[in-house]
Order: structure tokens, then C-alpha cells, then sequence
């Protein structure tokens, strides 16, 4: 849960849905792991919860995306549907701000998926360690339905 466990550390689910490769993600930013490795989420529920223990680095005006960093330095982008930064903020309600610390489960967005849907966008949700490259591994731990605290990622120093 963002932590080493036996030289491993984990990043969990931040939502329920269903976790899908990275390469599903309908964007070639995302799909070619331009941001980073990681997995998508289609999201079953309008909630996003902190995927470890750290920091919130940036949470974006529009509301859509949050960045944060666990303890070992993994960082952590949350970006929830594709182009929703055009939303303006629109259907999403944020619980935390730059800088707050953050353990794994709590609350970090709230999110209208039909809302998001009925106005066109799609409300895959990539889940990327934008510092990809200071790590040799990064794998997926789980496929399928996932809940949030659900490990997803493994990854190596």
C-alpha cells in the first residue's frame, strides 16, 4: 500500500471498476506510456481514494486529475476520463488540496460518471507512475473487477 513489502512496493486500487491495461485507454498519450507505466480503471463508482500513503502533490483546477507521492518517492497520477479537463471541473467535488498527507482509502474526488458520460467523455480512469523511470519494474498484481485498496501495482526500486 505504498510501502516496501520485502523489497516490493504496491500501489492499490483507487476506485471499483474494472482494471484494464493501460493500452485500452483511448488516448496515445496514456496508451503509449508517454506519462508513465501503469493500468486503467473503468470506473463503477464515482468515488477516487488515495492509492498510498503520501502527499498530495497537485490537485488540477479542472478537478479531473491528482498527483501525489507515496513515501518511497512513487509518483502517483490519477487521471480520471479522457479530455474531461474540457469539463472545466464540472461533476467533480475534490477533498484535499496541494499538500495534504494522505493514507491509502481516503477520499480524494467525487465524480458524476453519468454526468461525465452524458456529456461524451470517456470515464476511463489511467492510474500512472509518472516517474516510471526511476524503477525497474513495474507490473500489475490484478486484472478484472477491483476495489479501492485492492494492490494493483507491484514495483521495484
Amino acid at each position: 500500500m505504498g510501502f516496501f513489502k520485502k523489497n516490493k512496493m504496491v500501489i492499490c486500487s483507487p476506485m471499483e471498476g474494472e482494471l484494464v491495461p493501460l493500452v485500452n485507454v483511448n488516448d496515445p498519450v496514456f496508451a503509449g506510456e508517454m506519462l508513465g507505466k501503469g493500468v486503467a480503471i473503468i470506473p463503477s463508482v464515482g468515488r477516487a481514494v488515495s492509492p498510498i500513503n503520501g502527499k498530495i502533490l497537485t490537485v488540477f483546477e479542472t478537478k479531473h486529475a491528482i498527483g501525489l507521492v507515496d513515501d518511497n518517492g512513487i509518483e502517483v497520477l490519477i487521471h480520471i476520463g479522457i479530455n474531461t479537463v474540457e469539463l472545466k471541473g464540472e461533476f467533480f467535488k475534490t477533498h484535499v488540496k496541494d499538500g495534504d498527507l494522505v493514507k491509502v482509502g481516503d477520499l480524494l474526488v467525487e465524480f458524476d460518471i453519468q454526468a461525465i458520460k452524458t456529456a461524451g467523455y470517456d470515464i476511463i480512469t489511467p492510474v500512472v507512475i509518472t516517474n516510471t523511470n526511476d524503477f525497474s519494474e513495474i507490473s500489475e498484481l490484478k486484472s478484472g473487477l477491483v476495489k479501492p485498496k485492492d494492490e494493483i501495482l507491484k514495483i521495484k526500486k
